[in-house]
């Protein structure tokens, strides 16, 4: 299939994750036939276009994602009970209207002995070995990956990587947001900082930091960043396929 047809088969998703696909930045585009094509990214399948039960067969990650009705009667028939509804939601804003100054004092509110710092290679390498953290930059290939594409920040406690903003995916011109916190670490404000710093950067840099939520407390994070929901969609958890991402039904 050629990149024209993969673009219209696409057109709907105007988000970072599935634009780093077709531009063949990370992830893999999977055609099937000229109507139907799977984009695939971290723990990610999108499914556009005419729905096709070879690609649902073939999506070897945790969540998929539908592009119509016909792709989410598809997928319950195929994954029965082991494909699990539950909703996301795409967020929506305007760069220019972003409140750089409201984002700059939360950057500043980090409690004392917490400091952010841009990652690194050295920071990137610890990074992917902590599985609370694995999302923040597990998507790229590798260091060098990251450090050309992708960007980021973290939040550090004594040496200690404590919380991290960064580019889950990135593209021509946008990242897509990953926020991550050690467990041992929530409710402190450091996702807020590390957030805040990130959004700053993009700003800064004129790339478009997206932030597609996955649950309502992510939601809720972006809202308090300057986000606005733009609309809630469904796609299904198949825990049998996860490799580094939790459940969404568990808080």
């Amino acid at each position: 299939m050629d990149q024209i047809a993969l673009e219209r088969l696409f057109a709907g998703w105007d988000a970072p994750m599935t634009r780093a696909c077709l531009q063949g930045w990370m992830g893999r585009v999977t055609a099937h036939g000229e109507d139907s094509a799977m984009a695939s990214i971290g723990d990610f399948c999108f499914l556009a276009g005419k729905p096709v039960q070879e690609l649902v067969n073939q999506a070897d990650a945790p969540i998929l994602v539908p592009g119509s009705g016909g792709w989410d009667r598809l997928i319950q028939d195929i994954l029965g009970e082991r494909a699990v509804p539950f909703t996301r939601y795409a967020t929506r804003h305007e760069p220019e209207q972003f409140n750089r100054s409201k984002l700059t004092d939360f950057t500043r509110a980090l409690p004392q002995g917490f400091l952010l710092r841009p990652i690194e290679r050295e920071i990137y390498l610890t990074l992917i070995e902590e599985e609370w953290a694995w999302d923040l930059c597990g998507c790229f290939a590798d260091d060098a990956d990251f450090l050309k594409r992708g960007l980021g920040f973290v939040v550090t406690r004594g040496g200690l990587l404590v919380s991290g903003a960064a580019s889950y995916a990135a593209c021509d011109g946008a990242i897509e947001i990953e926020i991550d916190t050690h467990p041992d670490f929530r409710r402190l404000g450091l996702a807020t900082a590390c957030g805040a710093k990130l959004i700053l950067e993009c700003l800064t840099r004129g790339i478009y930091p997206g932030w597609d939520a996955h649950d309502s407390r992510s939601l809720s994070l972006a809202r308090k960043l300057g986000y606005q929901l733009g609309r809630p969609y469904t796609a299904y958890w198949v825990e049998e396929k996860a490799r580094h991402r939790k459940d969404p039904r568990i808080n």
